[in-house]
């Protein structure tokens, strides 16, 4: 379990997701103000992108975790006080349609995508409402414009992240708790080996990288506390995603 903070150190944020991809380029880059608590399935990949942030002058806390074991207030717990959250974990499968898809599968997508997520959320809230802080979810372009490619449970799990953090807003800001929800499009990161047909290299070339989306993350996190960035919509110049 880390150690209680005193109130002279940094603010601290909880990224899950964060061995790869778009959690672990968040976490880079929001290390700069924050010490960073990550989370993931497989600890050296955690230890690595903490070494990486050690290196930068940052400080860093791997905690191997799998979120979908419904035990969230245990890792809270192990992750010590809580001020801020990003949510970066995401899962989605090959079999993407009413025609192939497994319901077994489809529940594995919503209870990574959706169900984690709010109970993280609920397990740090008296934390957040202590530190006034924020819960930043990455959720995708497909829960904001017709993605037919992305799967019915991919779809339906990123759609009610959009309600989730309305709802946040609109019971939690008299707490001075905020939430903003990122809808990346396209990201060239490992996450594409999911899909029924993954990309080839050129059309990975014209996609969003991993530190696009991050930057957002820093953006919605450290505004003013006065600033709520409630949706922010990112996609490649040249999609045509609307």
């Amino acid at each position: 379990m880390a150690s209680p903070r005193t109130q002279q150190e940094r603010r601290t944020a909880l990224i899950t997701g964060a061995g790869s991809g778009t959690g672990a380029a968040a976490a880079r880059a929001l290390a700069a103000t924050h010490h960073v608590v990550l989370v993931g399935r497989r600890l050296d990949r955690l230890e690595s992108v903490a070494e990486q942030i050690s290196a930068a002058g940052g400080t860093a806390t791997a905690l191997a975790w799998d979120i979908t074991r419904g035990d969230a207030e245990t890792l809270l717990e192990a992750a010590g006080p809580v001020d801020d959250l990003v949510l970066a974990a995401g899962l989605n499968t090959p079999q993407r349609t009413w025609g192939d898809q497994h319901m077994a599968d489809f529940r594995s997508v919503i209870d990574t995508n959706l169900i984690a997520v709010a109970e993280i959320i609920a397990a740090a809230l008296p934390g957040l409402r202590r530190a006034q802080g924020t819960v930043c979810i990455i959720s995708s372009v497909a829960a904001w414009t017709a993605s037919p490619g992305a799967g019915v449970a991919y779809r339906a799990s990123k759609m009610a992240l959009r309600a989730l953090t309305d709802a946040l807003n609109e019971q939690e800001s008299t707490h001075g708790v905020r939430a903003g929800a990122i809808l990346p499009g396209d990201i060239d990161t490992e996450f594409l080996s999911l899909r029924p047909a993954p990309p080839s290299d050129e059309p990975r070339r014209r996609m969003l990288a991993a530190e696009d989306v991050a930057r957002a993350v820093t953006f919605v996190v450290t505004s003013p506390p006065h600033v709520r960035i409630d949706e922010l919509v990112i996609t490649p110049v040249g999609s045509v995603e609307r």
